[in-house]
């Protein structure tokens, strides 16, 4: 994806991440969840987008457990804790100490030789734009804490 900074992409954060061919269990999960129309309003939000790479690392069975219409809360819970509120580029994020996610908890950010991670997920491909926000492509799954 090419985006020029002088034009506005056309395409919302849930077309941009379909679009993306490494995004694939990003977008099936959010589909799943039935996040989709809120990450198509207006926004902004910042996504860290798992990779497709990344949810094959999760634990065995965790990925079906999740996509099960049982377990809806708890995939939209962990999913929540990979979007921020405004669009934040990585510049921005990497000044921070933690960013709030949507669920409401936050997650530690730490910037180390010019690369910012986010609870230990490392930001792949950074400043996806899209027409309501930002996408930041991560090489983990992050959990949130549970209570």
């Amino acid at each position: 994806m090419n985006n020029s900074p002088n034009t506005t992409p056309s395409l919302d954060l849930i077309d941009t991440a379909a679009a993306n061919t490494s995004l694939k269990t990003f977008s099936r999960a959010l589909h799943l969840a039935g996040m989709e129309d809120s990450l198509r309003g207006t926004g902004p939000f910042t996504l860290f987008a798992p990779t497709d790479a990344a949810f094959e690392q999760l634990p065995p069975g965790k990925l079906d457990s999740l996509f099960e219409p049982s377990n809806k809360s708890e995939l939209i819970s962990v999913l929540n804790y990979h979007v921020l509120k405004g669009r934040r580029s990585t510049k921005d994020v990497g000044n921070w100490k933690a960013a709030n996610t949507v669920n409401g908890q936050s997650a530690p950010v730490k910037k180390a030789n010019d690369k910012v991670v986010i609870d230990g997920a490392n930001i792949t491909h950074a400043d996806i734009q899209s027409s309501n926000g930002v996408i930041h492509a991560i090489d983990k799954v992050n959990i949130p804490k549970t209570h």
